[in-house]
């Protein structure tokens, strides 16, 4: 299993703590950044064995020269949809990073400079049917000499000095999939609700089976009692991970004179971006 690199700790003169904490963002852009690193796509896939090279893109948006150190690591997705780093797979959970190859594995960016990062699938042979997933995680490389020289400036003579330095990382998905493996999703526990008086929020479950993952977009629509249609809701790139079965979520609804929360209907559909097949839909009387 790889390593998370994580917490670092420095000493000198006094105790320095450097928490190093990896915070996943799953965006509904086919470009997504984290701080001044821009990464297209962000979630690439390999369907079968043909196609054994995919390529990521990364832009520094930036005005000073950035690095990244890059490494896979394994999570689970919990049912609030956080994910959580783990050393060992779940039951029924695939790995995919001892089947992948990725170069260069640190990089430096100036500033609106580009980097191709070349992922390779290998061990095809010992690959069997179904989903397995890893996460590439860019980790940005500090400048550990500045950092110190900042800190041993705050250290007061009378005690330890205690400092807490967020370093955030971005998680592009690498996912393989062998065989014809299926996601069947099913929405329950629809509810409305109003956060404030004001905000319009509807919340639902996303029900998993199969052996595969579902990532697709939702939309939400308000039907009135006279057959008006309108999209109060969209969210593209919802993802509910294999081996998890539950995701729950809540959705922020949009505030439009001509809609009226208090009559009509609610329509969600979940749609695969992939095949554009409608993996579920599911309605709510008003």
């Amino acid at each position: 299993m790889k390593s998370f690199n994580f917490p670092q700790v420095i000493f000198q003169q006094s105790v320095k703590l450097f928490f190093s904490l990896s915070i996943f963002f799953f965006f509904g852009f086919q470009n997504f950044a984290q701080g001044d690193l821009l990464i297209y796509p962000k979630r690439i896939t390999f369907e079968g064995t043909q196609n054994r090279v995919q390529l990521i893109n990364l832009n520094n948006k930036g005005q000073d020269s950035a690095r990244y150190q890059l490494s896979y690591i394994e999570n689970r997705m919990k049912e609030d949809g956080k994910f959580e780093l783990i050393e060992t797979p779940d039951p029924g959970q695939l790995i995919a990073s001892p089947y992948l190859r990725f170069y260069p594995r640190i990089i430096t960016l100036a500033p609106n400079e580009t980097q191709v990062i070349k992922i390779q699938l290998i061990k095809t042979g010992e690959l069997e049917t179904g989903e397995y997933r890893s996460h590439l995680y860019f980790r940005p490389i500090k400048d550990l000499k500045a950092i110190e020289s900042t800190e041993i400036e705050k250290e007061k003579p009378e005690g330890i000095s205690l400092s807490l330095e967020p370093v955030y990382g971005i998680s592009v998905a690498n996912i393989i999939r062998i065989g014809k493996p299926q996601a069947n999703i099913h929405l329950s526990n629809l509810n409305f609700e109003t956060f404030n008086d004001s905000i319009p929020i509807i919340s639902m479950d996303f029900n998993r089976s199969g052996n595969a993952s579902s990532y697709g977009d939702l939309k939400v629509l308000h039907v009135s009692t006279v057959g008006i249609e309108t999209i109060v809701g969209e969210l593209k790139g919802f993802a509910v991970y294999t081996p998890g079965t539950l995701r729950k979520a809540r959705m922020k609804l949009k505030v439009l004179e001509e809609v009226n929360y208090k009559t009509g209907t609610l329509v969600l559909s979940y749609t695969s971006q992939e095949t554009k097949k409608l993996y579920a839909e599911a309605s709510l009387d008003l």
